[in-house]
């Protein structure tokens, strides 16, 4: 046995551990999908909604977003505009909607995204909070679609459904097809209350427990997430709304997409050292070792994947048929099938077949997959020197790409 193939072995084995918990999600998904209320967009009580919507320098989408929110067919609902010092039309463009009913518009110096939430929640009014970013576009249901989420006292959060809304570059559609995976994992956490992300782009929380739990943490990267797992803390659930769909922008540029994705990755760094004592603690129910699991798979995965890959180069280098020939390489090579079924699937389950016309742009996917390993080891390179959190926010196209979004809204 040549020096490649053991450490190929010693790779592989968490790796397949790793997988087989990750294939799980297809089964708990497809139970999840089983088991969904007959009608979805039904709510079985009328509260009032506040819809957030913090900006900097968003005066190119804004307006799409905001006629979206106030098209939306639920109409019990105010819209909070809080412009966090943009140097643009920002402001502009909110104070031309100050005169509509149930509009809030609010102006701040800039102090980052998470202080304008917080703004936002100060000048509201609901019992429930949504929030939603300036390049958002809602669906005419998504309101009511989240407030179905909210179907036990509970539930203190509510996750919605991103779908990518520029569709057209490769990149965009690549991400398109991955987004489907999301919502699919997300199903199957929720399914087994172990979901532990509120998108902040399409999420929902309830007043109380806001006011119980505190606001946004501000000088985060991944305001988010920290505010999710302070509700799991707190012992309410979170579930997922794949109805409540919100079409916003993706990078459509490496550059851009890159900075992005360090951007999420020091916020789950950022959070995972915030709730440390959380892990593998079994007080807080499945969650903890849920979060044990998350952990090895988010961090130490994509590691040992970069170090699979250099092990892998050696071998072709060196001409080694155990490259094919051994039980661990073909396994390794097996393994790749499954994000191709995970899309396939989960494409299904969010209604969404027609994004399949994109299914070539998967011959990508390992390219894809080895920057975003790359991605977290840059994220914790930069964790580990404390570097400055910088927002590196995604410059805005406008472009919209997408059928079935409300008349009147579409760029």
């Amino acid at each position: 046995m040549s020096g490649w193939t053991l450490v190929l072995q010693l790779l592989v084995l968490p790796a397949v551990v790793l997988s087989l918990v990750e294939a799980a999600y297809l089964p708990l998904a497809l139970v999840a999908h089983a088991h969904r209320p007959p009608d979805p967009l039904r709510v079985s009580a009328n509260p009032f909604v506040s819809v957030i919507v913090p900006a900097f320098d968003e005066g190119k989408v804004l307006r799409r977003c905001v006629e979206s929110i106030l098209a939306d067919r639920y109409l019990h609902k105010e819209v909070v505009l809080v412009d966090d010092g943009s140097r643009d039309d920002t402001w502009e463009v909110m104070q031309s909607f100050a005169g509509r009913p149930g509009v809030v518009v609010v102006s701040q110096a800039n102090a980052g995204k998470a202080a304008a939430l917080n703004r936002g929640i100060a000048r509201s009014h609901g019992s429930i909070l949504m929030f939603v970013d300036a390049d958002g576009v809602f669906s005419g249901w998504t309101i009511r679609g989240m407030l179905r989420g909210f179907d036990d006292p509970r539930v203190g959060a509510v996750c919605g459904n991103d779908a990518p809304v520029n569709l057209d570059r490769l990149q965009p559609r690549l991400l398109t097809l991955l987004t489907h995976v999301t919502a699919m994992v997300r199903r199957a956490l929720a399914q087994v209350n172990c979901l532990t992300i509120v998108s902040g782009n399409c999420g929902a929380v309830r007043r109380d427990v806001v006011d119980e739990i505190g606001g946004f943490t501000e000088g985060l990267l991944g305001e988010d997430l920290e505010l999710t797992w302070r509700v799991r803390r707190a012992g309410y659930r979170v579930s997922f709304q794949p109805k409540a769909i919100v079409y916003a922008e993706v990078p459509a540029g490496i550059r851009p997409l890159w900075r992005q994705r360090v951007r999420w990755a020091r916020g789950y760094l950022q959070t995972l050292w915030i709730h440390r004592d959380m892990i593998g603690r079994t007080r807080h129910g499945i969650v903890g070792p849920y979060l044990a699991v998350n952990a090895l798979s988010m961090v130490v995965a994509p590691v040992l994947q970069m170090v699979a890959l250099v092990v892998i180069v050696g071998m072709a280098l060196d001409d080694s048929t155990t490259l094919y020939g051994t039980p661990a390489s073909m396994l390794a090579w097996v393994l790749l099938l499954y994000p191709v079924l995970s899309v396939v699937v989960s494409a299904a389950l969010n209604g969404s077949l027609r994004d399949l016309r994109f299914f070539y742009v998967l011959v990508v996917m390992p390219v894809y997959s080895t920057v975003m390993n790359a991605v977290m080891i840059t994220a914790i390179v930069q964790q580990v020197r404390r570097r400055p959190s910088r927002w590196n926010k995604l410059e805005r196209t406008g472009v919209s790409s997408r059928t079935g979004i409300p008349d009147g809204v579409r760029a």
